[in-house]
């Protein structure tokens, strides 16, 4: 067993690195791909199922997996996607362009469907084959992010006979233990542990190892314990004074890298449902647009990067974190609203929220002005941010009760709008839709505060115009500058406040694995990628390296490997053919 500790995760002897043993500290709700939303449940899709096309290790260029090659009409409203021959799930049967359409049909037909990734296909008109290797989407407009739908696919013949896509079934082993990538799960103990086998049969070749196991941690510390007694091999999410103690100690290895997640503070300026039915309980202060702008007066990001992350962050603009350099905003001068705690105390004066004798402002209701700050209780950052929002709050007459609880109760809360305030914060993609999508009216859950993908329940006229501008916008520079028109118009709500990009703070043991592939190569991270580099590249100590550039023979990439060629077609439509290298050139 491991040390003793607040956690439920029991150390397995293994030869080192035959298996990855990963100390996990977020939360997991589903295995369901349909309806697993956070992070860690994302990831676990990830390394489970393939996906139409995937960023490279490389870049955030669109790389075959299930499509091999693919074409778009000259009216940008069809496209082809061709199917990769010989591909099995893991219980025999080929994967097929059936399976492909069956999932995106059934995120058309379920609205439980489309909880986690629902934008990706709001715009189809159809889905359907003319083979078992031709998948054919049509469009109702042009639709810009088709080489980036982040949707795992999963096979027909397991999923159709489940007709109540929330039951308990979705997250049984006979039904998430059939899939077609990297690794496969073969166990899950909710709150200890999730596991996983090698796919010897994998298309890009087999792992190097041949398990992992997602080793559930409720204490951080103890997780790094764990990892300084050679009881799991790699850890993220390290708070910065975690990682300074973890640098330079014998056989540990760390790696910062910068981040594609945001951390914001959240608004309930008045929840509705997809349907514009109020939902939860805001304190009526929120809606008051100018109470909003003086919270985000109070707060200061710049002290969150330097207090709370240590110096490894930036300061947060928007929702498309700075590393998507072509999507990412800032505001101007004249736009921003900076940390000034002495203009937020004259705003709200103005506005008619007095200070009372305790220093807690009445509304207009003569109500005192308290929020309820909801936080991750297992986040070092959530904790100690919540100590600056409460202070910073206070000095312009805000009162705030922190509520620290579970990763699920998070969820659970600001999704049904049974919140004030929350830390939150979102895992971006390459491509900015997604990261724009979350803030869309359709994003919002259904009229039981439940389902949904929505940040921050926003629902706006100009936003939703803006994005639907971009998404339908396929001139990159073009699209960029609407892009960055949304995040501007988002930021002038004052519905949350980014305060920062973290960098991923991770350590490995370099005694049992040499590298491991990242995402940007070569100094991006190792965990939490929009793909599955970091755990199908893990090279063994003691085995050929992966090189840093992805061209590695092993690694099977469409960049730096083989011949990428594009033929350019009338109308503006382009088709895109891979050359993977052949099986006598892997390792």
């Amino acid at each position: 067993m491991l040390a003793a500790g607040p956690f439920a995760a029991p150390a397995q002897a293994q030869q080192p690195g035959k298996t990855l043993r990963v100390a996990i500290v977020t939360g997991i709700n589903h295995l369901n791909p349909f309806t697993g939303d956070l992070l860690a449940s994302t990831q676990i899709a990830r390394l489970n199922y393939e996906f139409l096309t995937l960023p490279s290790s490389t870049n955030t260029e669109p790389a075959p997996a299930l499509a091999e090659t693919w074409s778009n009409s000259a009216d940008k409203l069809t496209w082809t996607f061709h199917i990769r021959h010989g591909m099995k799930w893991s219980d025999g049967r080929p994967v097929t362009a059936k399976d492909a359409a069956f999932t995106f049909n059934r995120m058309l037909t379920d609205a439980t469907a489309r909880t986690v990734n629902g934008s990706y296909v709001t715009n189809f008109a159809s889905v359907t084959t003319t083979d078992d290797y031709t998948l054919v989407i049509k469009n109702k407009v042009p639709q810009a992010n088709m080489l980036a739908i982040d949707v795992p696919i999963v096979p027909e013949h397991v999923w159709a006979p489940i007709k109540d896509l929330s039951s308990a079934e979705t997250d049984s082993i006979p039904v998430i233990g059939v899939g077609d990538g990297p690794f496969i799960i073969t166990d899950y103990k909710p709150g200890e542990y999730v596991k996983f086998k090698a796919n010897k049969d994998y298309w890009r070749g087999a792992p190097k190892v041949d398990n992992v196991q997602w080793l559930i941690f409720k204490d951080a510390e103890a997780a790094v314990s764990a990892l300084q007694n050679n009881e799991v091999d790699i850890i993220n999410r390290l708070t910065p004074t975690q990682f300074n103690t973890l640098k330079g100690q014998p056989n540990i290895t760390t790696n910062s890298a910068p981040g594609h997640r945001y951390n914001e503070i959240i608004m309930n300026f008045g929840a509705e449902s997809s349907t514009n039915t109020p939902i939860g309980d805001p304190n009526p202060a929120l809606k008051d647009i100018r109470v909003r702008k003086a919270i985000a007066q109070a707060i200061d990001p710049q002290t969150i990067v330097d207090r709370v992350m240590g110096g490894y962050a930036q300061v947060g603009t928007s929702v498309v974190p700075p590393i998507f350099a072509d999507y990412t905003w800032a505001p101007s001068p004249a736009e921003k609203l900076g940390f000034d705690p002495a203009a937020a105390n004259a705003a709200l004066d103005q506005a008619g929220y007095p200070k009372g004798a305790d220093g807690i402002r009445s509304g207009p209701d003569g109500k005192k002005v308290t929020l309820r700050l909801v936080a991750h209780a297992s986040r070092a950052f959530d904790q100690r941010t919540t100590e600056y929002i409460t202070g910073w709050l206070k000095s312009i007459g805000i009162g705030v009760t922190p509520q620290l609880v579970s990763d699920d109760d998070v969820d659970a809360r600001t999704t049904a709008g049974n919140f004030d305030l929350a830390i939150s914060g979102w895992g971006t993609s390459p491509d900015p839709d997604y990261a724009l999508s979350l803030q869309t009216c359709a994003s919002r859950p259904n009229a039981d505060g439940k389902g949904g993908s929505s940040d921050t329940s926003f629902c706006d006229t100009q936003f939703e115009s803006l994005y639907k501008q971009q998404a339908t916008e396929f001139d990159p520079v073009k699209r960029a500058v609407i892009v960055k028109e949304a995040q501007a118009r988002l930021y002038s709500q004052a519905v949350n406040v980014v305060l920062d990009y973290d960098n991923a703070l991770e350590a490995y043991r370099s005694d049992n694995f040499s590298s491991f592939m990242k995402q940007p190569e070569p100094n991006g991270v190792i965990l939490e990628q929009t793909g599955y580099w970091g755990y199908w590249g893990a090279t063994p100590a003691g085995t050929a390296t992966t090189s840093a550039s992805g061209s590695d023979s092993h690694t099977g990439l469409w960049i730096g490997i083989g011949v990428v060629v594009v033929l350019v077609l009338a109308g503006g439509g382009f088709f895109v053919v891979s050359r993977r290298k052949t099986s006598d050139d892997r390792e």
